[in-house]
């Protein structure tokens, strides 16, 4: 029996390798089909199975490396989402309901932003979109930004407020990849990182209060509490 072809095939629909209990689960499966009994069954210096017929190479196969159970992507929950919609605003919206870009309030020009703070290419005087492209933007943002959090956070132990609160800081920063933020909350050191957002105030040189207002919020929403 051609093992290697079937455990092939079977890693192609899977589109991952093996873990060890299915590379077991399928051995068992294929030894029953040939009548054999691998408890039985003694092995060749080489590591492959004899049995009454004649032994092929390629019906030895090596299991693949063990993977860890799946685990669904990490998503900003509704309180992040709330938190990024009161500070971001859908500002400009004019009488027609379109809604117009404007310029950074720091520098006064870029990066021009428009609907929920989405930023660019294309995006720049004269930029006009629908409400339904503003909010079809922000869950796009959103979920890219997730995923650089916990690309950034690994396998550290993260609560949903937490996690929200660092998605909000990116969004806003872009900088949970170089932020000391980032590496107190990864070294478990939380009450550290919960007081680096009040650093991130500033725009164009100089302190804004919206930005004193959202690193508090965030702070909060890390720490637990209502933001």
């Amino acid at each position: 029996m051609q093992r290697k072809t079937i455990f092939h095939a079977v890693r192609q629909m899977l589109g991952r390798g093996f873990r060890q209990r299915e590379v077991e689960a399928l051995d068992a499966a294929i030894d029953a089909a040939a009548g054999t009994v691998p408890e039985a069954a003694p092995r060749r210096a080489g590591g492959g199975r004899e049995s009454g017929a004649e032994f092929f190479p390629q019906d030895s196969v090596t299991p693949g490396p063990c993977l860890p159970p799946d685990r669904p992507p990490r998503t900003i929950g509704a309180e992040g989402i709330a938190l990024v919609r009161r500070f971001e605003g859908c500002a400009r919206k004019r009488l027609d309901g379109l809604v117009e870009a404007y310029p950074d309030p720091g520098t006064g020009g870029a990066p021009w932003t428009i609907g929920w703070g989405a930023t660019g290419p294309g995006i720049g005087p004269g930029t006009v979109w629908t409400q339904e492209q503003c909010d079809a933007r922000l869950l796009r943002d959103l979920e890219r930004h997730a995923a650089d959090v916990a690309a950034a956070i690994g396998d550290a132990p993260t609560t949903q407020g937490q996690f929200d609160a660092l998605v909000s800081f990116h969004y806003n920063t872009g900088a949970i990849a170089r932020a000391t933020l980032t590496r107190r909350h990864v070294a478990g050191d939380h009450a550290a990182a919960a007081r680096e957002f009040a650093r991130w105030n500033r725009a164009g040189g100089r302190v804004l209060r919206g930005l004193v207002r959202r690193r508090r919020a965030e702070a909060r929403l890390y720490a637990g509490e209502r933001p």
